[in-house]
């Protein structure tokens, strides 16, 4: 065994032990790459003391397979791999560092029964890290060893899945020899079949042992029905104890056709019960009210391979958007499956449209793209002189659409042809509005135009700085923000100030109006409600850091995203928090609903989508 403080490959140091198995240990180590910074990670080491040629070779073998096994995934609940080698007959994987517990370890810990909403919360993250094992392209993974031990619980809460030794890609038809942990593993696991069936029952021996604390390896096989969970734990809703007894059945056939459909079964579970709507509250002397952290896993995420720093659109059962990657994505919106992809030449932060089929989206390769919305295929590119990330406007057979080429550009629908183009002088960044015959966009110059139909300006506003806020229209007035610190409300047809709404800081953010007030974020931190007559402020609501995204009303509920990483769920009428949910980056662009659900972009590189 490594002692502390000892240097492996000339790398890593070893810290400390967290665990020891059959064939090896686990350690913590600091990797020395990083010397101006402490980067932890876990050391996995694997001791071959065959003396037979053969057999080493096949360990060895089966060590680089988890290996190679690991580079190929991408989940949020899958441990990075960064590097595996062997060193002095020994070999060695080199993986993410996970801080925090494991559901055995929290078992041993806890003088009592588990909570129900925690379980639920960490059955809902299992079955989404299985649902991306067994539907991997173009071979599926049977993870095959689901139990306590294998479930780590980082420090914020949420699951990771270890140990992915005996994992295996999932043919049709195939056997081989039985491996995983008497007690959680389902018959047919025992025959040396194992399919993405057998993780379900594993799952529901983990749940059942972390509500009833009895242990199945002590048990005899397959006796389940025999420990009652409600008999053991009255605490636990009748609805989830049925979840898992349906998913511990004999049969393979009589348990959840997937982990899909064991997910919803859980969720469903959690809104009928209240425990979405159940938080934890931890008082903070900066805002001196409970800081409601919302309990609710999302119902799926998307990782693309860089920032989102734009917004989805959602459209009938499929979501649409763009990340720094250079790609547009379409992604199913009920399950977080991937549909394709479409690769542009520079980032992507425009918000997609779509007319008749067909997503309209900027790049900053300078182009506008329309590409179908079932295949992904071009069906026409539009060519500026600059990055395009303002977000088009279809409307009156036209797109339009402002470039950092100092032009709003009016494009034909159908041919892609150009119509005709204005110049501003200056990049435009903000997406128009069109109300009539009349065209409206601010520019990073400050100037705030109203162009007729056919390009020509009618007026034109002048603030002190930026206006790269998309503007709103309602009852004659439209509402923009600048980075002067200002919300302008101007006559629509003249251009004249009606009122100006004074921030702590200026504002990209893009207002939304609803029942007679203005809701608009602010670089000072605030989402601000102001008066859509008068430009008085109704209230404001502090975040951590600044509001870059806009603000969309949902069923009766205001949300926004804001740097500080959350996404915020407000009364709108009163400004009050009613939950927040953390992502793992800043939160830049503006959420989308459809169906209950709320999908929005995180600089993380996730797409979320969160039941409400």
């Amino acid at each position: 065994m490594l002692k502390a403080n000892y240097t492996l490959g000339d790398r890593y140091v070893i810290q400390g032990v967290i665990g020891v198995g059959g064939m090896g240990a686990v350690y913590k180590a600091r990797d020395m790459h990083f010397p101006n910074v402490v980067k932890l990670v876990a050391v996995k080491e694997m001791i071959n003391r065959e003396s037979d040629p053969l057999l080493r070779k096949t360990i060895i073998r089966n060590f680089e397979r988890e290996a190679n096994l690991l580079a190929t995934l991408s989940h949020s609940a899958i441990p990075r791999i960064y590097d595996y080698f062997t060193y002095e007959k020994n070999s060695y994987l080199i993986l993410e560092f996970v801080k925090g517990k494991d559901l055995e370890e929290l078992l041993h810990e806890s003088a009592s029964f588990l909570p129900e909403h925690q379980v639920i919360g960490w059955g809902i993250e299992l079955c989404d890290v299985l649902h991306y094992l067994h539907t991997l392209k173009p071979e599926p993974i049977v993870f095959r060893d689901i139990k306590p031990s294998n479930v780590m619980i980082n420090e914020h809460n949420h699951i990771i899945l270890v140990d992915f030794g005996i994992a295996k890609h999932f043919q049709t038809g195939e056997k081989g020899t039985m491996i995983g942990t008497e007690g959680y593993s389902p018959p047919e696991q025992y025959r040396g079949e194992a399919t993405a069936l057998a993780d379900i029952y594993s799952l529901g021996a983990t749940l059942h042992h972390l509500l009833t604390r009895r242990d199945p390896r002590l048990e005899p096989p397959f006796s389940f029905s025999e420990r009652p969970i409600r008999r053991i734990n009255p605490q636990i809703s009748e609805a989830f104890a049925d979840v898992i007894n349906q998913a511990l059945q004999y049969k393979p056939e009589d348990r959840f056709p997937s982990a899909m459909a064991m997910k919803e079964a859980l969720i469903n579970i959690a809104r009928t019960t209240g425990e979405f709507t159940s938080r934890p509250l931890k008082h903070t002397k900066k805002q001196e009210q409970p800081n409601m952290e919302k309990f609710i896993d999302p119902v799926w995420t998307f990782a693309c391979e860089d920032e989102i720093r734009g917004s989805p659109m959602v459209h009938r059962g499929t979501v649409f958007i763009g990340s720094y990657d250079h790609n547009l994505y379409s992604i199913n919106a009920s399950t977080g499956e991937f549909n394709w992809k479409y690769p542009t030449d520079g980032g992507v932060v425009s918000k997609p449209s779509i007319h008749e089929g067909d997503i309209f989206v900027g790049s900053e390769d300078h182009r506008l793209h329309v590409v179908s919305s079932r295949s992904g295929r071009v069906v026409w590119t539009y060519f500026t002189e600059g990055p395009v990330r303002s977000s088009p406007l279809i409307a009156h057979g036209h797109v339009f659409i402002g470039s950092d080429d100092g032009f709003m550009h009016a494009v034909n629908l159908l041919s892609g042809r150009q119509v005709w183009k204005t110049e501003a002088g200056t990049p435009i960044r903000s997406t128009p509005i069109v109300d009539g015959e009349a065209i409206y966009f601010g520019t990073e110059a400050g100037d705030f135009y109203c162009l007729e139909f056919r390009g020509a300006v009618k007026w034109r506003f002048k603030a002190k700085r930026a206006i790269t806020s998309s503007p709103a229209i309602s009852d004659g007035l439209l509402y923009f923000g600048s980075l002067d610190s200002t919300i302008y409300a101007v006559e629509a047809k003249t251009g004249w100030v009606v009122w100006r709404f004074r921030m702590g800081k200026g504002s990209i953010s893009n207002p939304l109006v609803h029942e007679g007030k203005v809701y608009v974020g602010s670089a000072d931190g605030h989402i601000y409600c102001i008066d859509a007559g008068s430009g008085k402020e109704i209230w404001k609501f502090k975040t951590e850091h600044q509001v870059n995204g806009s603000a969309i009303i949902y069923t009766d509920s205001l949300y926004c995203g804001s740097v500080d990483g959350h996404l915020y769920c407000l009364e709108h009428r009163t400004g009050r928090l009613r939950w927040k949910f953390l992502s793992d980056g800043p939160i830049t662009g503006t959420p989308a609903a459809e169906d209950n659900k709320i999908y929005f972009g995180s600089t993380d590189h996730k797409l979320y989508a969160l039941l409400v």
